[in-house]
């Protein structure tokens, strides 16, 4: 027995060490994701707009007036907008980008570092440019008069048709780089011989991305639609800085929403706040749920 103990306490220690490594992490995601969640979920049965009160307990109620709230129905709208129009763009047209930088032409580099270059500038400085490109007076309205396309412009972001699509184009052109770089590293790890079989066979020039690269590149595609379309559910920056989601809360989303009622100027409604980021949250779930389901490793090489 005394020769076995110092054994099985080696293992012990062995076992445990990973999760003492673990445990200041879980800590501070303790303190700063996983209470706060909790407590988000019990205010969303509660009214709480005084941080001077304690919450007040209401059940459903909250609930029910979120079924009747015309505004909220009108941001779960303008986000499944969002995602439909968003993400299939995010999934396809990275991929003709990547394609092309993939090429060993003259100043490459530079192509790539130029559709990179949007993902490492700040999304508010970015949204501040794109306000004054969408101006009355901005630069795009110029183009239009200066070759008489429009005589007074285009209300990009005071048209209720067109803000939310307006805002959409700066989430397109933020994210191109980034999914461009992940779809790159997917084309470069199909083997080259792959190619020159093809051509071979006839599957040469677009013909074989359709017959070779996208089979090929499935992995990658769903990962893209997943993260992307996750993103799109929580777009807050480009919206608040744009549009603050007018006029007549037709760019107004989810995640703004929920901005609006927790901190605006004239509601401080955090119960409801936290209800509406209880249906934000189950969105997400679902989303998330999907991107476990996919391949455990899309990045490896695709004949491995």
């Amino acid at each position: 027995m005394e020769n076995r103990s110092p054994k099985n306490w080696s293992r012990v220690q062995r076992q445990l060490t990973p999760y003492l490594f673990l445990l200041p992490a879980l800590l501070v995601l303790s303190l700063t994701v996983f209470y706060p969640a909790l407590q988000a979920f019990y205010l969303s049965f509660t009214h709480y707009d005084d941080l001077f009160q304690p919450p007040k307990w209401v059940g459903l109620a909250n609930f029910r007036r979120l079924w009747k709230d015309p505004v909220f129905w009108k941001t779960l709208r303008n986000t499944l907008v969002y995602l439909s129009c968003v993400v299939p763009i995010l999934v396809t047209l990275p991929l003709g980008l990547a394609i092309v930088v993939n090429q060993k032409l003259p100043g490459i580099r530079w192509f790539r570092t130029a559709y990179y270059t949007p993902v490492i500038i700040s999304m508010v400085v970015s949204g501040i440019a794109w306000r004054w490109l969408y101006a009355e007076n901005g630069l795009f309205n110029q183009f239009l008069k200066g070759f008489h396309l429009s005589k007074d412009g285009i209300p990009w972001l005071t048209s209720p048709k067109l803000a939310l699509f307006s805002v959409m184009a700066v989430t397109v052109w933020k994210g191109l780089g980034y999914y461009m770089v992940v779809y790159l590293a997917g084309l470069q790890s199909i083997p080259a011989e792959l190619y020159e079989a093809g051509a071979i066979d006839g599957s040469d020039g677009l013909r074989k991305h359709w017959d070779i690269t996208i089979p090929l590149m499935q992995p990658y595609l769903l990962l893209v639609a997943v993260i992307s379309a996750i993103s799109a559910t929580k777009v807050f920056e480009e919206v608040f800085v744009m549009t603050q989601g007018q006029p007549a809360n037709s760019s107004k989303t989810i995640v703004y929403y929920v901005y609006e009622n927790a901190f605006g100027t004239t509601s401080l409604d955090y119960s409801y706040a936290c209800t509406i980021g209880l249906v934000m949250f189950l969105l997400i779930l679902s989303l998330s749920v999907l991107r476990l389901l996919l391949p455990s490793n899309p990045l490896q090489s695709p004949n491995s």
